[in-house]
């Protein structure tokens, strides 16, 4: 159910854009000017009709609770946009938010025949999924050909780590300066073997290594580097019968075996920290960070889309979830499942605790004994503020403790996004707390709230 006079910010309703131009047209629909029969449900639901350049207007609901339990918020509109959120899903949660004053144009009413029509539907969809399934059509469990289908793939990537290894010493006997003039072809064409081999986590390393050559100053550590991180991913997964489980079973999880989220799922109010995205020329990411409020646990959850298109999952940023996660297998794995939500998100006062600097580091330092490739670690930084580098040659940016001398720089493409200025103007030269994302680069901010009772602002 969701809470009646409790609405969202815009900030909060425009962080689920799956894109700048979405969140820009989605903006210019937020006014009541092209709505009309608008209104809101005590179960979650929003709806309105909205003029678009046809004869008949767009029919756009938005299930604000997802009564199926399987993801955020959920939409349907009759525009052709394949985006999710369309933009006039974006404009119906601004005009819903009522933050230009317009409140009383989503009052609270029976949704029409075409909103319920979709939202009986997906109750029905809700009940079947929490059924049991006990008829004589149920699924019967195989164990002993998962274990044969398991044995094929482990000899399919033992016979493509032996390969990639035998490419590493190839290019470390012939010298990493070669690596210039080599190419991105041979690298690509031994991702494509990594792929075969069903080893995807190997795939995606191997191309970042090969991107490396004459990416800038330094290139050849950076690569040394990279080439003794996957010789020791190599290792790991050819002696993973020695390892300790946890460390083996990272191990899989970076050479890219899926592996179920495993045991009972917890239940708490999941403060959504951050939501971004990232792409490649096949697969668009998103990682969304949650803090439990009574629990202290971070987690993360993984959605994806195809290339050009944003994942399916999308939730605000600031609010408070009560939802159950079900945890991945893994040292220091923070990975997780969203599992049955039990109401809609909804704001609150709760802010993840803060660390220094210094302890931010540390911390980043203590997971790497547990996971040598882990690239970065989510923390939250207290009484920080952001400032220059000194210097007059240098235009980086750092975060330094309000009481100390000690700072944490800021990544570099950090540095270059809008998000920084976002958080420069938030703090105004005064301490902020700020959650985000701790590296070998530096620190990458993702959400900020000022000192005080400020609501979360999103930096990415």
């Amino acid at each position: 159910m969701t809470q009646q006079g409790v609405r969202w910010t815009a900030d909060q309703v425009l962080a689920l854009a799956p894109d700048v131009p979405s969140r820009k047209a989605g903006s210019k629909l937020g006014v009541a000017g092209p709505w009309s029969e608008a209104g809101s449900s005590g179960e979650g639901a929003v709806w309105g009709l909205c003029k678009g350049s046809g004869s008949k207007p767009y029919q756009t609901i938005v299930d604000i609770a997802d009564i199926t339990g399987a993801a955020g918020p959920a939409y349907k509109c009759s525009c052709p946009s394949r985006k999710f959120p369309c933009k006039h899903a974006l404009g119906l949660l601004l005009l819903w938010s009522g933050e230009d004053g317009s409140v009383g144009a989503v009052p609270d009413a029976q949704p029409p025949e075409w909103a319920e029509e979709w939202l009986a539907g997906r109750r029905k969809r809700a009940e079947t999924k929490r059924a049991p399934d006990t008829g004589p059509g149920s699924p019967v469990a195989d164990p002993e050909g998962a274990r044969r289908r398991a044995e094929r793939r482990a000899e399919r990537v033992t016979a493509g780590v032996t390969e990639l290894e035998q490419r590493l010493s190839d290019l470390l006997r012939g010298g990493i300066a070669a690596a210039e003039q080599t190419g991105y072809g041979l690298w690509e064409e031994t991702a494509a073997r990594m792929v075969d081999a069903q080893a995807p986590g190997l795939a995606s390393r191997v191309r970042e290594l090969g991107a490396i050559p004459s990416s800038g100053p330094g290139w050849p550590v950076r690569m040394l580097e990279e080439c003794a991180l996957l010789h020791l991913l190599d290792q790991g997964w050819l002696h993973r019968e020695r390892l300790p489980e946890p460390l083996a079973a990272t191990v899989r999880s970076r050479i890219g075996l899926p592996t179920p989220a495993q045991g009972p799922p917890a239940r708490d109010q999941w403060l959504v920290l951050a939501q971004y995205d990232t792409a490649d020329s096949k697969l668009t990411t998103r990682r969304i960070w949650l803090y439990g409020t009574e629990s202290g646990r971070t987690a993360l959850l993984l959605s994806y889309g195809a290339a050009g298109r944003a994942p399916a999952l999308a939730l605000p940023v600031g609010l408070a979830l009560d939802a159950e996660l079900a945890s991945y297998p893994g040292a220091g794995q923070l990975r997780a499942d969203l599992g049955e939500q039990f109401g809609a998100p909804a704001p609150t006062t709760v802010r993840p605790p803060g660390v220094r600097t210094e302890q931010a580091a540390r911390r980043y330092g203590d997971m790497l004994r547990d996971d040598p490739w882990l690239d970065s670690w989510p923390v939250t930084l207290s009484d920080v503020i952001p400032t220059p580098h000194p210097g007059p040659a240098s235009d980086g940016w750092q975060l330094v403790d309000a009481e100390g001398d000690m700072a944490l720089p800021i990544t570099p493409s950090a540095a270059s996004r809008a998000g920084l200025w976002r958080l420069v103007a938030l703090s105004g030269g005064a301490p902020v707390t700020v959650f985000g994302e701790c590296g070998h680069e530096g620190f990458t901010p993702l959400t900020a709230w000022p000192r005080g009772a400020g609501e979360a602002v999103a930096l990415c």
